[in-house]
């Protein structure tokens, strides 16, 4: 029997954050789906296949050993690798289109996958916040999939958003992170409350907080987050009597003693730590410092920085609930605060 050419029928995605050599063990399994690739059909070497797909040898290797682990393939030593196995559960198809990869994303991905494990194959697409991309990636792909869980946060053009997403059918689409006005229908949500939780979170820092005199978020021109967080946090300190500014960029703003800032940037809590021991002002005391979204590093910088974050962990549980249940609701995840001595 000749060994198949699975170039002929296999395309791997560069622009799928999925890794390559799932889209591969993916790929051989919906080909016994489909009857392309027949049981006891012997499989290209790890050579081979890294000659036809080119991609490296520890891809195809890492790809085998996956679908070997899963009892879909066997192996002979001198002979390679076969199709041991074709009665497979038919699992389900997620498509996950984030705006962006972060430590907090990566959180979300991780805990869906893990609940999900085998039941299910996880494409991740990245649109970088761009909603040309997001159509484009969106258009392609409706229709392939059993559900689509989308991260609706852009730059410019993010108005349009609706017009694509209504496109889906709505049994099939769990919006994350962010509910956006215009879609409609019944569909799943996993959403923070962006207004309302910066609000509480600063609310429950308040003891805290009242060591200082004025609060400050650095909020850039050009960001992806909603702009209900400037709302939550005007509505803070107009509450609570803080001065309050909104800046727009670390490198242009004064540190005195006495302020607090918000930083929803990663690069911006960077430049703002290093523009404070540059002016020898001491975090924690001089100044007070809260990010926004927590990360395992944030434990640790400067002993401890201040976070006010939605639960990433539980964001991912629920919505991979959600489908195992096969019932889509609308659930907000709360915010929490915890502090540490940057603050």
């Amino acid at each position: 029997m000749p060994i198949p050419n699975l170039n002929d029928w296999l395309t791997l995605d560069d622009h799928s954050a999925t890794p390559k050599y799932l889209q591969l063990a993916n790929g051989i399994l919906r080909a016994t789906k489909e009857k392309k690739i027949k049981a006891e059909e012997i499989l290209p070497s790890i050579n081979e296949l890294s000659f036809q797909l080119d991609i490296s040898r520890d891809t195809v290797e890492k790809g085998y050993k996956y679908l070997k682990e899963k009892g879909i393939l066997g192996s002979v030593p001198g002979k390679g690798y076969f199709i041991k196995n074709t009665r497979v559960d038919e699992p389900l198809k997620l498509f996950l289109l984030f705006n962006k990869l972060s430590a907090h994303k990566k959180i979300i991905y991780d805990a869906i996958f893990n609940q999900l494990q085998d039941q299910a194959i996880l494409d991740l697409y990245i649109y970088n916040n761009d909603f040309a991309l997001f159509k484009k990636l969106l258009n392609q792909k409706i229709g392939d999939y059993s559900h689509y869980i989308i991260i609706p946060h852009f730059i410019d053009g993010g108005e349009n958003a609706p017009e694509i997403i209504n496109q889906i059918d709505k049994q099939k689409l769990i919006l994350l992170d962010k509910m956006i006005g215009g879609v409609s229908g019944d569909f799943g949500a996993v959403y923070e409350n962006f207004e309302k939780d910066i609000y509480v979170a600063l609310e429950q820092a308040l003891p805290r907080l009242s060591n200082y005199n004025s609060i400050k978020i650095i909020f850039p021109d050009q960001t992806y987050f909603p702009t209900e967080i400037i709302r939550g946090f005007r509505k803070f300190c107009d509450e609570y009597a803080f001065s309050q500014k909104v800046v727009n960029s670390v490198d242009t703003e004064t540190l005195a003693k006495g302020e607090v800032f918000i930083c929803l940037m990663e690069s911006d809590l960077v430049a703002l730590v290093e523009k404070a021991i540059a002016s020898d002002l001491k975090v924690g005391s001089d100044i007070g410092v809260i990010s926004y979204n927590e990360t395992p590093l944030k434990k640790i910088i400067l002993n401890g920085i201040t976070t006010i974050s939605t639960d990433f962990q539980r964001m991912g549980e629920r919505v991979a609930s959600m489908i195992l249940q096969n019932q889509l609701v609308k659930e907000e995840v709360p915010f929490y605060l915890t502090l540490r001595p940057s603050l």
